[in-house]
This record gives structure tokens, C-alpha cells and sequence, in this order.
């Protein structure tokens, strides 16, 4: 027996279908659409469907966009010669988050995982071969995530570079800020052995 009217039971059901949302959530969301005024629910709606409509792939770096090229492809004063390759869209947010970095992305959609049948052919890698020379790169940073797919994936794009003459580097990967070292994993301590830097007085 269904405990809501039935056009809220399916705004429910398709509100469980995103990532980290429960039944409970589902409801509380749901509920607070019902309660709210009518405008809420059509912006939404209407967000949603421009979101279908207009968002697609930088043609340059492969990040979400509604112009081309994207923002940062555009941007001459990013055009610097350094160019950092993430994993996914996310990742490329939370570099540009922090501030940090102030050159352009290469988005890989992926990592090399034999396992899942995911070779280099599945990845944006030839896109960012051809990007190269184009672009006049002098260094590629390799952001991929410290996870056995993500090292194989930064391995396998180091040795392509390397051979291309370009200064390949890779973020730093250690201990976080208020960690504890007997919780820390064990690849995690290694890459904070091999990557320790000299402290000046």
C-alpha cells in the first residue's frame, strides 16, 4: 500500500535514483517541493531540462560548458604553457576551488582500469596529445587520484610524455593536514617518504 498520492510516490522514486539520496531524504525533498510555492517547482524543472538542453563538452578540454570553448580554455591569460589532467569534472572544480592553480585542464573522463575493459582508447588521451604542440605545453601536472587506477593512469600518460620531451610532474601525495600516522595507509605513507621536502630554517 503506497503512503502518498501517487504523483508524489514517483518524485520520490525519481529523487532516490541521484547519488547519496536515501528514501528518507527523497521524502523530506519531496515534501518540502509539495509545501513550497509552485514557482520553486517549475524553476526547477526548468533548471533541469536547460541543464540537458545546453550543457555539453568543452571541444577543447572535455569539462561541462554551455559556450565553446569553455571559460578557461578562452582565458589567453591562462594560456601558459602548464597543463593539468584530472580525472573528471569534479576534480577540475576542486583545483579551481582552491585558487591554486592559474593554467588550463585537461579532463580525462576516466582512468586505464583493465579490469573494467577501460584502455587508453576509452579516455580523452588522444585529445590531449593533440593538444600539445597546438598549445605550445612546456609542463603537464598529473592530478589523478591516489587510488591503484588512478597511479596506473599517471604512470601510463608519464612514460608518453616523458617521451615527448616535456617536464612531466605529479601533485604531491601524503599525509593530510590533522592526520594521524597509525591510521594512515600504507601507499599513503610511502608516497610522503618519497615525495619529503627539505624544511629551510
Amino acid at each position: 500500500m503506497e503512503i502518498y498520492p501517487r504523483p508524489l510516490e514517483n518524485l520520490i522514486e525519481q529523487l532516490t535514483k541521484l547519488p547519496g539520496i536515501g528514501q528518507k531524504s527523497a521524502t523530506r525533498v519531496a515534501l518540502y517541493i509539495l509545501r513550497n510555492q509552485k514557482g520553486l517547482a517549475e524553476e526547477l524543472a526548468k533548471n533541469l531540462l536547460e541543464v540537458k538542453e545546453k550543457i555539453r563538452f568543452c571541444p577543447t578540454c572535455f569539462n561541462f560548458t554551455d559556450q565553446e570553448p569553455c571559460a578557461i580554455c578562452r582565458d589567453t591569460n591562462r594560456a601558459n604553457g602548464v597543463l593539468c589532467v584530472v580525472e573528471g569534472p569534479g576534480d577540475q572544480l576542486a583545483i579551481e576551488e582552491s585558487g591554486i592553480f592559474k593554467g588550463r585542464y585537461h579532463i580525462l573522463h576516466g582512468v586505464l582500469s583493465p579490469l573494467d575493459h577501460i584502455g587508453p582508447e576509452d579516455l580523452k588521451i588522444g585529445e590531449l596529445l593533440g593538444r600539445l604542440e597546438k598549445e605550445e605545453i612546456r609542463e603537464v601536472v598529473l592530478a589523478t587520484n591516489p587510488t591503484t587506477q588512478g597511479e596506473v593512469t599517471a604512470s601510463y600518460l608519464a612514460k608518453i610524455l616523458a617521451d615527448k620531451g616535456l617536464k612531466v610532474t605529479r601533485i604531491a601525495l601524503g599525509i593530510p593536514m590533522g592526520g594521524d600516522l597509525k591510521y594512515i595507509d600504507p601507499m599513503t605513507l610511502r608516497h610522503s617518504f618519497n615525495s619529503r621536502i627539505t624544511i629551510e630554517p
